[in-house]
């Protein structure tokens, strides 16, 4: 039977599933399957914890085909700490058999996707974004650390089996028209939550017009979807770009059989797209730029692992050559990747930058978790990221817009919303599928040859030792490197004081906040579980203390808990006392994380029920034990008196996993 490319994938790495599998057939969606991890990933923010907890597993070196630890998020280094999280990150790498990647080599995604990424393989990374991977043929899954931990032992990484949305993309994109508008029509249709345990696979002509790049942008923003992952096929666009970074030999071609089918089909033709902007405060509140043309804007950024590549940069450079930042605007423009920046050096593209009076920030995440170059109060700001929720720029009253680089530029030159497109510029030339118009033409500056040079020289990335070097290495820890809680006991009954009780769409910045001020504590438990939840109640933290962090609960909307992988989400919450959260709907991985750390996560059978309870009730969750070994619903009283269901969607490993007291202690005792 014609299969898509993702199940082709996913059943050349299938460990076990909880349906009937027969290869070569489609696995039945929704049920559990165990895959085999080919490749990890880290980065410094979430990486900490995840190597303490993968030096419990004690296993002397990772098991996995290639495990890469990068630092890209914590690199404002006002203190220790963050210095010291990276000589633990570093000493850990060399110990047991991982890719260090230096600070200042780039954003993991993108360095990635030059370096390490292989079409037909599996990668699990600790970070939301970790499906960029998918834009040269990946199945690539964000997840929290704890998992990520758990694959580098050698485990398999459970999932329910995704359904499979076909995009299908045809026409060209227009002049001042991005890959970024393409995954924001997919956004303006779907909505934040429309991926929710489903791939989205693209395919069609429109596929061939648009650069490795270009695709990366796509299944990059597809997590704002709420989907597993993204996929683009491996074809010979895909060839030219590991050949240029090269890497000719990683390339294999990947594509989905013919007549496969798919559970819904999204159809966009290119050539009719229009630049697009996600509004506040969500990524899918989306308006055209026609309507917001003329609104004066005070701040553009261009970067992040979303849009940074040589493409993005060319491309802004094209736009704004010869002119000047408008008066009033300040602009800043962070590559992704050290091969990048010296690519735009080489190319002539980082003097057009500077000359039009963009300020270079590092190659690192940067303003997209709110560390550094935040907006000013009240201030309009474009930026080229995937998520603008209030707050995470690091000005709580600023409007954060998400715009393709063309309309980021377009904007930073005339000081106000406006349509690339208007901007009489000459467009790119595209040569051997990459998108450099700086490579021909007397202005040349820039060969192939020098970028698969330039590519090649990686002189940040630090090898694997071996295992006679590696069993030498003694592990670095600062005075800020605590050891990672263990999760509360297990009860088949418990009365729960409701905490908080929050609306939709609560995002796990939310929940625990990013920012210069809360990144530097990610390694230590008992200080960043101050923050948790302060965004939606400043008095969640103290209300927690004075009940003397006792067993509660929390309530919450819609899309619960969506965004970042960042566990540390879930792991606040544990340390505070929270044993369940109800809602009326999930997030996929912060779902999995509450489960991981012994949180039970129930949604309403009769999503009316979140109207039956307030902030202060008590509810009981009665007789787990049997609902979680049987799959029968959950069962809550509120106040002693009204009794309510919940749906109990909750696969049996991960039952099992709760009942054991979260995953670390699941995996002690021999579970699989």
């Amino acid at each position: 039977m014609a299969l898509t490319l993702a199940e082709k994938i996913i059943q050349n790495h299938i460990v076990s599933t909880e349906a009937k599998f027969t290869k070569g057939e489609p696995i039945e969606r929704g049920k559990d399957i165990a895959i085999k991890i080919d490749q990890t990933l880290t980065q410094d923010a979430t990486g900490t914890m995840a190597y303490l907890q993968f030096e419990t597993i004690g296993v002397p070196r990772v098991k996995t085909e290639l495990s890469v630890s990068y630092i890209d998020h914590n690199t404002l280094q006002t203190d220790f700490k963050n210095m010291d999280d990276h000589r633990y990150l570093q000493s850990v790498a060399a110990k047991y058999g991982l890719y260090f990647s230096r600070p200042g080599n780039g954003i993991c995604h993108q360095v990635h996707l030059e370096c390490f990424g292989k079409p037909g393989k599996t990668l699990l990374g600790s970070d939301s974004h970790t499906p960029t991977g998918g834009g040269i043929g990946m199945i690539a899954i964000g997840a929290g650390g704890l998992d990520v931990a758990v694959a580098m032992g050698g485990g398999a990484f459970h999932t329910p089996m995704p359904k499979i949305f076909g995009v299908k993309l045809t026409g060209k994109l227009n002049k001042g028209v991005g890959a970024k508008d393409i995954i924001l029509e997919v956004l303006r249709r779907e909505t934040v939550k429309g991926g929710t345990g489903a791939v989205y696979e693209y395919f069609g002509e429109g596929v061939e017009t648009l650069t490795v790049p270009m695709r990366a942008t796509i299944t990059n923003m597809g997590a704002e979807l709420g989907a597993t992952c993204s996929i683009f096929p491996s074809d010979q666009s895909t060839k030219r770009f590991l050949e240029s970074m090269g890497r000719g030999q990683d390339w294999t071609e990947q594509k989905a059989d013919e007549g496969c089918t798919y559970d819904k089909i999204i159809e966009i033709n290119l050539s009719e797209l229009h630049a697009l902007a996600a509004c506040p405060h969500n990524p899918d509140v989306i308006k055209p730029i026609s309507e917001l043309a003329g609104q004066k804007v005070t701040q553009v950024v261009i970067g992040s692992c979303t849009n940074s590549s040589l493409d993005d940069l060319e491309a802004v450079a094209a736009i704004v050559k010869g002119k000047h930042i408008a008066p009033g605007v300040e602009a800043g423009i962070a590559p992704g990747s050290r091969t990048t920046l010296l690519m735009a050096s080489k190319a002539g593209i980082l003097e057009t930058l500077i000359e039009a009076g963009f300020r270079i920030l590092e190659s690192a995440c940067g303003p997209c978790i709110g560390q550094g170059f935040a907006p000013n109060s009240e201030g309009i700001t474009l930026r080229t990221f995937n998520r603008n929720f209030k707050g995470r720029s690091g000005t709580a009253d600023a409007n954060v817009y998400l715009v393709s680089p063309e309309t980021a530029a377009a904007a930073a030159v005339t000081g106000v919303f406006t349509e690339a497109e208007t901007m009489g510029y000459e467009d790119a030339v595209w040569v051997n599928g990459m998108r450099y118009s700086m490579l021909e033409g007397k202005d040349a500056r820039l060969s192939l040859s020098d970028i698969t040079q330039t590519a090649q020289n990686r002189g940040m990335i630090i090898p694997p030792l071996s295992e006679e070097e590696a069993s030498k290495v003694e592990i670095l820890r600062g005075p800020n490197i605590k050891p990672c809680p263990a999760c509360r006991e297990y009860k088949s009954n418990m009365s729960l004081p409701v905490r908080l009780k929050a609306k939709d769409n609560v995002s796990t910045d939310d929940i625990m906040p990013a920012g210069a001020k809360v990144l530097p504590l990610r390694s230590n438990i008992p200080e960043i579980s101050k923050f948790t939840l302060t965004r939606l109640d400043e008095t969640f933290y103290t209300r927690s203390e004075e009940a003397n962090f006792a067993d509660c609960c929390v309530v919450g909307g819609e899309n619960y808990g969506q965004g970042s992988s960042r566990e540390h989400a879930a792991l606040g919450p544990m340390y505070l006392g929270v044993r369940a959260v109800i809602t009326k709907s999930f997030a996929r991985i912060h779902k999995a994380n509450l489960i991981n750390y012994g949180i039970i996560p129930m949604t309403f059978t009769d999503p009316g029920d979140y109207d039956k309870i307030s902030q202060g009730d008590t509810l009981e969750l009665v007789d787990l034990d049997s609902s979680l070994k049987n799959g029968t619903p959950f069962i809550v009283k509120i106040n002693g008196t009204k009794q309510i269901t919940c749906v109990n969607d909750i696969a049996k490993r991960s039952a099992d996993i709760l009942m054991a007291g979260g995953l670390a202690a699941y995996t002690r005792n021999g579970g699989q």
